[in-house]
C-alpha cells in the first residue's frame, strides 16, 4: 500500500498540477487550444468552462495540488518505517473517503450532464479508486476502525479480493463511458 500511496500520490499530483496550468492558460486566452482536447468527447476545455470545475468556487484541480503530495508523503515515510497513529490514518481515510464521493459526482457529471471527458481528470478518478480502497482495506484491517471490524469476515473478503473488487470498479466505470458515448465511438471503428 505504501508505494501506492507513493506513486499514485505523485501520478495525481502531476494531473491536478498540469489542469491547473490548462485551467491558468483558459484563464489567459478562453481560446486557447489546450494539451488535452483530443475530439469533441475527451476535451478537458469544455469541462473546464463547466460550473462543475469549480464546485467549491475555485478550480478543483487545486484540491488535488494540495492532497496528491500528503499521500506520496504518507507513502514515502511508511516505505522508510514510519508509523501513524491512529488519528493520522483516520484523518487520511477521511480525505479518502471525500475523495472517492467527489470523483464519483464528477464522473456522474462527466458523463450525464457535461457530456464531455477530461483525460487528466480520468487519471486522477485512476489514482482514487484504489486508493480509497486500499487505505480503507489496510484501515478495517489494522483495527483503526475497531477489533471487531479488523476480525470481522467482510475485512478478510475486502483484503483477499482487492484486486478483483477495483478490477469491477473501473471496469463499471468504462463501461458506463463506452455506454454513454456509444455514438460517438462506433464513428471511430
Amino acid at each position: 500500500m505504501a508505494v501506492l500511496l507513493l506513486i499514485g500520490g505523485l501520478v495525481g499530483f502531476t494531473a491536478a498540477f498540469v489542469l491547473t496550468l490548462e485551467k491558468i492558460t483558459l484563464l489567459s486566452d478562453a481560446g486557447s487550444a489546450l494539451s488535452c482536447d483530443l475530439n469533441p468527447i475527451l476535451s478537458c476545455g469544455s469541462i473546464m468552462k463547466t460550473e462543475q470545475a469549480e464546485a467549491f468556487g475555485f478550480p478543483n484541480p487545486l484540491i488535488g495540488v494540495a492532497a496528491f503530495p500528503v499521500l506520496a508523503a504518507t507513502g514515502a515515510a511508511v516505505l522508510a518505517g514510519a508509523r501513524f497513529a491512529r488519528w493520522y490514518w483516520l484523518g487520511l481515510q477521511l480525505g479518502v473517503t471525500l475523495g472517492i464521493a467527489f470523483i464519483g459526482w464528477l464522473i456522474f457529471q462527466s458523463l450525464y450532464r457535461i457530456g464531455a471527458l477530461c483525460p487528466y481528470c480520468m487519471v486522477v478518478w485512476a489514482v482514487v479508486l484504489p486508493v480509497f480502497w486500499h487505505v480503507t482495506v489496510r484501515n478495517a484491517s489494522a483495527g483503526v476502525f475497531g477489533a471487531r471490524i479488523a476480525g470481522s469476515r467482510i475485512t478478510r473478503w475486502a483484503r483477499e479480493w482487492s484486486v478483483l473488487v477495483i478490477t469491477v470498479a473501473v471496469l463499471l466505470v468504462i463501461a458506463l463511458i463506452t455506454e454513454q458515448f456509444w455514438y460517438y465511438w462506433r464513428t471511430l471503428v
